[in-house]
């Protein structure tokens, strides 16, 4: 909120100084990044190169615990617990979203966080010197936790300290982590380095290191400057991340619009998961995550990797060389998250939810056509690969990074951690459904299981062009009344208190006043 008259100019200058991204802010954001998105991604691709060599080592400590060779069923059974216990455990770890942020905060949340990776990184690079396969799908289990708190809290912690024209590019750099902790996995993979049978335990532990640099470098961080005025009740420490943050004194236009918050949403206090299913208030914000989340999943994009190496190979790809195409699969999807970085506070999350969606779709129809006419034409196999570039290159400019940006945008702060929590529980459900249903529709539909990811990410698309509205450059409190239009409810604030805090200096002393006996 702006004040009018002798106070504009201040505030204009100091609102061109918090749209700077500073040294503190772009660092913070690097090590957050680095330290736990990286990981997730790291942890969804690290297992698939060597998993020839681990499945070896299961059947082997079966054979020296047993005396005989382990049943091809049973090896079948426990490499599926190996793969699917990390969304499942994802899933765990966005139900411990809310009560960690709303106790120990943002940054404590991720510095507890990392004690869960650095165990599992432990167990896992010992697991062949300890002869035990049971702690890889224990730790698999584990890192799923670290995810899954990872996913949703570090978009949270980054969005919240954030100025609104940066939010969305600052946004998108733990997707763009995510990315690179898939290449990581890849090159790290390749049989060449350590995706062999001597190399893999030391593949699964490197995943401790991020881990280790975070919890030694983020305590000298700020915490969310939202989290310890809003939640914590304590202006003074909120102001000195703010200005750190901000590398500019002025920072009291942004104070001024958190007590706006603060005092909108007074009446209504944390809301718990229960609570934000029932508030009518919140209803399209709720609706609006679900879908986007749902969409991200459901779209097919694990599916279209799974199926990339046997349509390289198809076209051509010599199967030596196919794990060298994955990585340059990879990279595009590094390059086109890095882009979106760029141009999604100049064209928009809508647009690039619209556009990534409306790829996808057109992918996975023609992908359809083209694997069916493969057996009789012979281009159609070039066809399907230029299918899958395009579908990982839409689904990355906008349907992987946007709807985490999102969920920070559309929610305040008393309802953020449990939209977190449940967008994330939605968002590795699907991931685990995907996963476990589509081996079966593989089996029965084929190629035409593309159709059905062509439905989600039409339905999806239309979703969002007739109901999210855009978000770009719009405080929290903005987006909050064009919601609350659409929810057909009104905004509770009171504007005559907020304009006493005025941001001339020498009123410190009077804006603590009023803010504890009014706020």
């Amino acid at each position: 909120m702006k004040l009018k008259g002798e106070n504009q100019e201040s505030s204009d200058s100091s609102e061109g100084a918090r749209g700077k991204m500073t040294f503190p802010l772009a660092l913070v954001a690097l090590i957050s990044a680095f330290g736990s998105s990286f990981q997730y991604g790291y942890n969804v691709s690290v297992i698939n190169s060597p998993a020839l060599h681990m499945q070896d080592f299961y059947n082997q400590t079966y054979f020296e615990r047993t005396g005989v060779p382990m049943d091809s069923a049973f090896q079948t059974l426990l490499w599926s617990l190996t793969v699917s216990m990390f969304p499942l455990g994802g899933f765990f770890g966005s139900l411990m979203v809310w009560p960690l942020v709303n106790n120990v905060g943002r940054k404590g949340t991720l510095l507890i966080n990392n004690l869960f990776s650095i165990t599992a990184a432990i167990l896992m690079g010992t697991s062949e010197i300890a002869k035990t396969f049971e702690v890889i799908i224990l730790s698999r289990v584990i890192m799923g936790i670290y995810a899954g708190l990872a996913s949703n809290v570090v978009p949270m912690f980054l969005g919240e300290m954030s100025p609104k024209n940066l939010r969305g590019a600052i946004g998108i750099v733990p997707q763009l982590f995510i990315t690179l902790g898939i290449l990581v996995a890849q090159i790290l993979g390749l049989n060449s380095i350590l995706g062999n049978a001597e190399g893999w335990p030391v593949l699964l532990g490197l995943t401790g290191i991020p881990s280790l640099i975070q919890l030694l470098t983020l305590p000298f961080f700020p915490e969310s400057p939202r989290y310890l005025l809003i939640q914590k009740g304590n202006e003074e420490q909120a102001r000195q991340a703010l200005q750190r943050l901000r590398g500019w004194d002025e920072v009291d236009d942004e104070i001024e619009e958190m007590f706006q918050e603060d005092q909108s949403e007074k009446e209504e206090g944390q809301f718990s998961v229960l609570s934000l299913c029932t508030f009518r208030g919140l209803r399209w914000q709720l609706i609006s995550i679900i879908v986007m989340m749902m969409g991200q999943q459901l779209s097919g994009v694990n599916a279209v990797f799974y199926y990339a190496n046997r349509i390289f190979e198809s076209a051509g790809v010599d199967i030596n060389s196919i794990q060298y195409v994955t990585v340059s699969i990879g990279a595009i999807n590094v390059v086109m998250t890095l882009l979106a970085v760029f141009i999604v506070e100049s064209l928009g999350r809508r647009i690039l939810l619209l556009a990534g969606f409306v790829l996808c779709s057109a992918s996975c129809a023609l992908l359809t056509l083209a694997l069916n006419l493969q057996p009789t034409v012979p281009w159609m196999s070039y066809l399907s690969i230029g299918c899958v570039i395009v579908y990982i290159i839409g689904h990355a400019v906008g349907p992987s990074p946007i709807p985490a940006v999102m969920i920070t945008e559309m929610f305040l702060q008393s309802s953020r951690p449990a939209a977190f929590m449940v967008g994330g529980s939605v968002h590795w459900l699907s991931n685990f459904t995907v996963g476990l249903v589509f081996l079966y529709m593989e089996v029965g539909l084929g190629p035409y299981s593309f159709l059905i990811f062509c439905a989600i990410c039409l339905a999806t698309m239309l979703y969002i062009f007739f109901i999210v509205p855009e978000t770009k450059n719009k405080t929290f409190m903005e987006i909050n009344r064009i919601m609350a239009k659409r929810n057909k409810v009104e905004v509770q604030e009171n504007k005559e208190e907020l304009k006493d805090f005025c941001t001339v200096p020498g009123r410190q002393a009077e804006r603590k006043e009023i803010s504890s006996s009014k706020l």
